[in-house]
């Protein structure tokens, strides 16, 4: 990236927030005058935050003030922290009953995003560093979050070509949708062997208050503690750890129930 670039970068980083001033919109004389830019600079700069929905001009004034898309941006903000707050000391719990590393991922795109990770005591363990990115089809927590993904976002990504990573990856969009069905059903997912052989992982589904699922929390760990007991044991460990989450985000499994027999 060329200096002029980054300058370029930052120029629009400071002019989104010379907006905290909190005036009902700002023209672009005083923009320029707050920045120390010339006005045409500004214009520039203006016209391309406009086009991508951070900035908007008031059609009375002529004035600019934030976006929609700034507020979108500032409520997933939000969720992130309250995510953080609510997933915590859950997952210390999680970590101690299952002795696996645990974590929580969100989907972005067609990846899944760790925000949050406590590590496994074990000697032997995996390491994924929180803020890592993993294709979303080979993961237990992609799989979780496709699965109550839209439909439409849902079949929009089984449509693209899916990346092989070993030989027990499911690239098959058929045979993924009915996995993915699978997930919904019965609340948890599975990943063995199909980001990286000798890997295994689990994951449930964290819920906000409305009741949508914005997250996973899953365990990962070599496949070689993953067997068939303790996978059915780690499996209640996450769906209430799932649930316990969602219940620090205001989500009520009651009232859902209600809804839904309503």
């Amino acid at each position: 990236m060329t200096d002029a670039t980054l300058s370029t970068v930052r120029n629009a980083a400071r002019l989104l927030k010379a907006f905290l001033s909190r005036e009902e919109s700002l023209g672009v004389s005083e923009l320029a005058r707050r920045l120390g830019l010339g006005k045409s600079n500004v214009h520039r700069l203006l016209t391309t935050l406009v086009a991508e929905g951070l900035v908007e001009q008031d059609p009375r004034s002529g004035g600019y003030r934030l976006g929609i898309v700034m507020f979108e941006l500032g409520e997933a903000v939000k969720v992130h922290l309250d995510l953080h707050a609510a997933a915590g000391p859950v997952l210390a719990h999680l970590r101690e009953q299952t002795g696996e590393s645990s974590q929580v991922g969100v989907l972005d795109g067609d990846e899944v995003v760790y925000v949050d990770r406590l590590e496994s005591a074990h000697s032997l363990r995996l390491f994924t560093e929180t803020g890592r990115r993993v294709p979303a089809h080979c993961t237990s927590s992609g799989k979780v979050l496709l699965a109550h993904a839209e439909e439409a976002a849902r079949e929009a990504f089984l449509a693209r070509p899916l990346d092989r990573l070993t030989a027990h990856t499911v690239v098959d969009p058929a045979v993924l949708r009915d996995e993915l069905a699978t997930v919904r059903a019965r609340g948890w997912a599975e990943a063995i062997n199909e980001r990286e052989i000798g890997v295994a992982s689990l994951a449930a589904p964290i819920r906000d208050l409305h009741g949508d699922v914005v997250a996973a929390v899953s365990i990962g760990a070599p496949v070689a503690r993953f067997g068939a007991v303790p996978r059915r044991r780690f499996a209640r460990a996450l769906v209430e750890a799932g649930e316990a989450v969602s219940r620090r985000l205001g989500w009520n499994p009651e009232l859902a129930t209600r809804a839904r027999e309503a």
